[in-house]
């Protein structure tokens, strides 16, 4: 299936969800990977370019919308070295459905500085095959139809810890995203890429994600290298470290809300 862009813009703060914005829990709401671009989209506007978006935050307080969503952003701190923000998704009637914050640092050139050294996948040996997050609470097209996937060679596919490679569509119709924009939907993937059990008799839905990026991605293609943690108090978390086709760039937490499926 061609993939379109997560969103159409409307208004100037307003975006409609295509398709590949979609979640799995509902027809009507979007995966919140998608929206995650958007309020980076808002941050990085609203500071400039001057500044790399290093941190951003998310609480999501409620179902997100398709029909339309409104995002604003305000810097709430600004200085030679870094900038913050605090950034609000509404829902066309005025519901506040996720807020958030990040955090900005000045770019600098200091020339070749020493770091360290981490395994990180391969892309060169990924196999590119058909996406396993096409599950779902409904029979309408959703997010994971619109990625492509690869996998490490000889990689597992079980539940459990995973690694995958994926290819996103663009976030919105018209613009060409930045390479923070292009990672925001991975970074919210880590508890659909490393489930404990396929999601018959509990969803595994996150309530927060914090990313964090240390590299500006450089390429289309990016990993995720995730696993996560279930507790029969029905809280869990997933953690991933996200990777371009040169090594890593960043990690991503969630929060689970581990809820038993009734039919």
């Amino acid at each position: 299936m061609a993939a379109q862009a997560y969103f159409r813009q409307a208004e100037e703060d307003v975006f409609v969800g295509n398709d590949p914005a979609r979640g799995p829990w509902s027809a009507e709401h979007c995966h919140a990977g998608p929206v995650t671009g958007l309020a980076a989209r808002a941050a990085e506007r609203a500071v400039g370019p001057e500044k790399m978006l290093t941190r951003l935050t998310l609480d999501v307080l409620k179902p997100l919308p398709l029909a339309g969503l409104r995002v604003l952003a305000e810097v709430t701190r600004n200085t030679r070295t870094l900038a913050t923000t605090r950034i609000e998704v509404h829902a066309l009637d005025g519901t506040l459905c996720m807020s958030a914050s990040s955090m900005h640092l000045v770019r600098k050139d200091l020339g070749d500085v020493p770091t360290a050294e981490v395994a990180a996948p391969d892309w060169a040996e990924a196999e590119r095959d058909t996406s396993f997050l096409i599950g779902g609470l409904h029979d309408k097209p959703a997010f994971g139809q619109f990625v492509e996937m690869a996998y490490p060679r000889g990689g597992s596919r079980d539940p459990g810890p995973k690694t995958i490679w994926m290819k996103t569509p663009q976030l919105l119709e018209g613009e060409m995203q930045s390479p923070i924009q292009s990672i925001c939907a991975l970074a919210d993937c880590g508890n659909g890429i490393s489930w404990n059990e396929p999601p018959v008799r509990f969803g595994f839905m996150n309530t927060d994600l914090t990313l964090q990026i240390h590299r500006e991605p450089e390429s289309e293609w990016m990993a995720s290298d995730s696993v996560s943690h279930w507790h029969g108090t029905g809280v869990g978390m997933s953690q991933s470290i996200l990777h371009d086709t040169k090594g890593p760039v960043g990690v991503a937490l969630q929060t689970l809300v581990l809820h038993p499926i009734t039919s």
